[in-house]
């Protein structure tokens, strides 16, 4: 509010030159549509995602099926994570031979990681497959998908309120630029003049 009414006394200071009242009142809308805009950008973008991610995490739970399979032998000793540094939770996963059943009923055998520090033939492990007993990834979950959609609208919303600070940014650039090329020009005409008697400055 104090902004606000120092722009309207300021309309009517002799001093005030069109570009600064133009300055103000455009730092002023670029304030207010950073306060409104943003968010909202920023919201709807979140539902959007949101909606989508949700219906991915429906369909995958539908099309990916978790099923036992049995250990038959431990695979090469190849790590599974050719960096060294990194560390997570596939640490514990060991490749093995395994055998499963789709959820077709079809017999599968390949080479899959498994949840077991130490496996042994006959060990069993939940395996996540596709429709054909094809191994695939586990499915997305909800609140994995939530953070996601979150971190959308904050992102959006952020390079919402980036851009329209950019944008101001850039108008006052081009003003002050437009400024100094006028005052060049006034000085460049009154320069050679300056303290003669009789010219008037």
């Amino acid at each position: 509010m104090r902004t606000i009414r120092g722009l309207w006394r300021w309309r009517h200071n002799p001093l005030c030159r069109r570009t600064d009242l133009v300055e103000a009142w455009l730092a002023l809308a670029t304030l207010l549509l950073i306060l409104v805009a943003a968010p909202v950008a920023g919201a709807w973008v979140g539902s959007v995602a949101q909606d989508a991610l949700q219906e991915s995490v429906r369909q995958q739970r539908l099309d990916r099926h978790l099923v036992d399979a049995t250990v038959v032998k431990k695979a090469d000793s190849r790590p599974f994570d050719p960096d060294p540094e990194t560390s997570s939770a596939r640490d514990s996963h060991n490749r093995v031979v395994a055998d499963w059943k789709g959820p077709d009923g079809s017999e599968r055998h390949g080479t899959v990681t498994a949840a077991l520090k130490s496996p042994q033939p006959g060990d069993r492990f939940k395996l996540w497959t596709d429709e054909q007993g094809r191994t695939i990834g586990r499915p997305l979950d909800t609140a994995t998908a939530t953070t996601h959609a979150v971190l959308a609208g904050f992102g959006t919303a952020a390079a919402c309120a980036g851009f329209l600070e950019g944008s101001r940014r850039l108008v006052v650039w081009r003003m002050m630029r437009r400024r100094y090329a006028r005052l060049d020009r006034a000085w460049s005409q009154a320069g050679p003049d300056w303290g003669r008697t009789g010219t008037g400055s």
